[in-house]
Parts: C-alpha cells; structure tokens; sequence
C-alpha cells in the first residue's frame, strides 16, 4: 500500500491520494484485457510484454497512437465517460490492423483538470472494452493532473498501441491490380473524426441532445454522437486468413479522398459507386442541417464506411464472407481502374 500524500501538492490543486483511488477502482477492468504475453502488472514505471514470434521468419513491430479529439466535448455535455476508451483503442489498432499486423498491447494518456477517481475509472473502462474487441493487453497508462490547464470538468485522451506481423505478409499496395474489387466494411457512426464540424452543425452546447428524433429512428442526437468506434481488428484478422487482401484503408479524418488514396498506387484509381454506399441517417441529418455539400460529406466523414479493403475479383465473394462470419456486412462499392486520380465517386 502507497502511504503518500503532500498537503502542499493539494493545495495547489493536485490530489495525489485520488490518483492512487482511480487505480483501484480500474484494476478489475484491467485484468479483462490480459492476454498472453503480458509480463507485468500496472503500477511500475513501465509495461512489460514478452514478444511470441513463434512460426514468424521475420516479425516487425507496427505502432500507431491517436486520440479521440473532440468527441470528448459530447462525453462532458452528457456527463457519459465509459465509451470514449472504445475510441481511443479504435483510433490506434485499425490503423495498425491496416499493415496486416495483430494488436499485442496497448498504453493510454489521460490529462484532466481534477481527477476524479470514478471519473478516471469510467474512461480506462472503455478503454479496457476497447482493448477486449482487439484482443490487445492495457499492460500501463498516465494519469497526469494538470489544475489551471485544463477546466476540471474536462480531460483530453490518447493512447499508443503496438502490434506484430510477419515481414512476408505486411499488405502491399503495390500488388492492385486493374480490375480489383473494392470493399466496404461498415461504420458503426461518426465514429471519431469530423466533430469540430459536428459540433457547429448541430450547435451542440446549447441542443437538447437527449431529444429523440425521427431522423434518427427514434434515438437521440448525443446517444448517436457517442457511439463508440468500430473496431475491425478480429474481422480483418479473419479476412486476411480467408482471402488475399491487397490493401485496407482506414476512414477517418479526410473521408473517402484523404484515405482511401493511401492504400492506392500511383497510376490506379479506386473508382466508388455512390449510389452504392449505404449512408448511415446520421450523415443525412448533418448534411441537410448544415447544408454541406456531397462532396464536403465525404472529405470529412466517414459515411458509413469506416474500412475499405481491396482484393482481387475472385477473392470478393470469398471476403465478404469471411467478414460475415465475423458479423460485419460487408458489400461491394467499386473497382480499381487505370488512372492518376487514385480515387474517383461516381
């Protein structure tokens, strides 16, 4: 037991004692994401994993970090904190799952005005959700309270994960081919970019955000905000066994013409069937309220396509189910073509 505690620090506005509160009260969430190769438990000054590379030639460690940005201001407004450690996970393994690679551990970063030991724990909570759909180990994390810097009803949220795959098959877009098909994997929302936008569209701080609208088939706007980021780690997993996959993109900020392209090589294009792309209500009800052009909608959200993959056209029918199994419902939404453009809707 931890018998530390400065009165000075205090009245400055840090309370060491609730730090030492939140780590009890995450510990229980914490051991749900153990996983083989985890080596020490949380409170030493670093985590400890122990790297498996049996029947790999040659393995590589792939990172990622993120945070959630301003999604977090919904979170405050809502007085809600256990779903936003979903996103952060999020963020950080399905970037890495797009190099092929398998989360192995993860570590988070929380600053906040005043720590608020339920608070904290609610926030590692999802993060340890988070970390149980990608099959990841939370193996350590930072508290850091910071008075004056932040309000002490806010907190900002990263993390940083870390995975592993097999030199000989990190995917290579360089293999795409004319004639490709291209795959959506669908979002479960907003998931974590665009908010900036969001919050001015719907005026956030002053909207009943507990209001439920037809729109939305009878939810609320901030229930539909803050639901968490899908996280693909499993079904990409599954896919890359069943099918030979060329490429994943994951759509974030930028949507389909920021993301997209990056897993496209120099001289093909990615040509998408809008009329194929099942636009989630969410996006209807942002573009008519602030009446944003079709073009702006898909340079800055998702729309209901968090991951696309490609593969060749006698793998589809193989891939979209192999992500079945896994209870993603996938579907097709273009092909690759010869062109300079990388991506192209129409």
């Amino acid at each position: 037991m931890i018998n530390s505690k400065s009165d000075a620090y205090a009245a400055a506005g840090v309370d060491i004692t609730a730090g030492y509160r939140a780590v009890e009260l995450m510990k229980a969430h914490i051991a749900r994401t153990a996983v083989p190769g985890v080596v020490s438990g949380i409170g030493g000054f670093g985590g400890l994993f122990e790297l498996d590379v049996t029947g790999m030639k040659r393995p590589v460690l792939v990172s990622g970090t993120d945070g959630v940005g301003t999604k977090l201001k919904l979170a405050f407004l809502m007085d809600r904190h256990d779903t936003v450690g979903i996103d952060c996970v999020a963020m950080c393994v399905n970037d890495v799952i797009c190099c092929g690679a398998k989360p192995l551990f993860f570590l988070d970063y929380i600053a906040c005005g005043k720590n608020v030991p339920e608070r904290i724990a609610d926030i590692v909570k999802g993060v340890c959700e988070g970390c149980v759909q990608a099959g990841a180990a939370l193996i350590g994390g930072e508290t850091a309270e910071m008075p004056g810097f932040y309000p002490e009803e806010e907190y900002d949220l990263a993390g940083y994960c870390t995975g592993v795959v097999d030199r000989e098959k990190i995917l290579d877009a360089n293999t795409i081919r004319p004639g490709d098909i291209v795959i959506a994997l669908p979002s479960s929302g907003v998931h974590s970019n665009g908010f900036s936008l969001v919050r001015k569209v719907f005026d956030v701080e002053n909207a009943d955000l507990f209001k439920p609208l037809d729109e939305l088939g009878g939810k609320d706007l901030g229930e539909t905000l803050l639901t968490p980021t899908r996280i693909y780690v499993k079904p990409v997993l599954t896919l890359l066994e069943k099918a030979k996959v060329r490429s994943l993109s994951h759509i974030t900020g930028g949507g389909f013409y920021e993301n997209i392209p990056r897993s496209i090589p120099d001289g093909l294009c990615a040509v998408i069937d809008e009329s194929a792309v099942k636009v989630l209500p969410i996006f209807s009800l942002i573009a008519k309220t602030g009446s944003i052009s079709r073009r702006d909608m898909f340079n800055t959200f998702n729309m209901g396509v968090g991951m696309s993959a490609v593969v060749a056209k006698e793998d589809a029918d193989a891939a979209i189910e192999a992500l079945a199994s896994e209870g993603v419902d996938a579907y097709v939404m273009g092909e690759i073509r010869e062109g300079g453009e990388k991506i192209r809707l129409c």
